[in-house]
């Protein structure tokens, strides 16, 4: 059998173009919504800005660097949970809270806020917990990734839609408006079609090494998921904030997880299948949690 580190996800050169445009177009989507006011909003909310950086930025990498010394996966699959781990939180969690009645306006805040904290903490945290863990510090050396170009990939993807979307939204405000009603939905159902056909193509090497990455997966999503919830807890009693802030942990942008995998370390199989994987996973699970939501109203 092969060995699942050796495995590659096959996905040609045209397919990673798509996947980088419809990750842009998405972060495009989410910013033709967002102003400067809002971020002016968060900043007089600063228990809600620390939770969220604070569950987000330091404590999920750190617990996912302690679930994986505890689980001692193969070294891909665990660059591939440290690549999760890393990314901000994902755009799919602003529908998802407002399915929740969540506080939606926080949401979208708190996405571009954690983009723009993305350019530096997703390069930091991957290579600091990748460079701790014994088994994929050797990996990384092979690859030797600097820093500054994960930032640039980050930067191109995340930061420049995120800054032309306000731009729109600033100046041409009912164009934003109208085009977000249309942009976001469309942007993220392209992005899903790619990773359904990233999954059509690789059909063998899924059914292959799925189970090595099943229970990894969904535990490593639920402990997102409940470490944003505990950590909300701490910082809020608003059950709205309380579905917001555990949404924005455990939904996490695994399509710029997977284009940083495709672009600097070739589809390598532990890696992409893992973020694959969680990709599909945290929106079935994170659906879930969020009708349920809608449904009880408690948090």
């Amino acid at each position: 059998m092969q060995d699942i580190n050796q495995a590659t996800i096959v996905f040609d050169v045209q397919g990673i173009w798509v996947l980088n445009l419809a990750l842009a177009a998405v972060m495009f989507g989410v910013a033709l919504g967002i102003t400067v006011t809002d971020f002016k909003k968060l900043f007089r909310t600063p228990n809600l800005l620390f939770a969220g950086f604070l569950s987000q930025f330091v404590l999920l990498p750190l617990v996912t660097f302690l679930l994986v010394s505890m689980l001692k996966p193969e070294p891909g699959i665990a660059l591939g949970m440290f690549m999760v781990a890393a990314c901000p939180g994902g755009n799919v969690s602003n529908f998802m809270t407002h399915l929740a009645k969540g506080n939606a306006a926080l949401s979208v805040s708190l996405t571009a806020f954690a983009t723009v904290l993305a350019l530096f903490f997703t390069p930091f945290n991957f290579e600091f917990y990748g460079s701790l863990y014994p088994p994929t510090a050797p990996m990384l050396k092979a690859i030797s990734i600097a820093p500054q170009a994960l930032f640039e990939v980050v930067l191109l993807i995340l930061g420049i839609p995120l800054m032309l979307g306000m731009l729109v939204r600033h100046y041409y405000k009912a164009t934003a408006l109208r085009l977000s009603r249309i942009f976001k939905p469309v942007s993220i159902l392209v992005f899903l079609s790619i990773i359904v056909l990233a999954f059509a193509r690789n059909t063998s090497v899924f059914s292959q090494f799925i189970h090595a990455v099943l229970f990894i997966g969904i535990a490593h999503n639920f402990v997102a998921l409940a470490l944003g919830y505990m950590v909300a807890k701490l910082f809020t009693s608003a059950k709205e904030n309380i579905k917001t802030l555990t949404l924005e942990t455990g939904i996490q942008n695994s399509g710029l997880g997977l284009l940083l995998i495709f672009t600097f370390f070739n589809g390598l199989g532990g890696m992409a299948l893992l973020a694959a994987f969680w990709g599909i996973w945290h929106i079935l699970s994170g659906l879930t949690l969020a009708f349920w939501w809608s449904k009880n109203g408690k948090a």
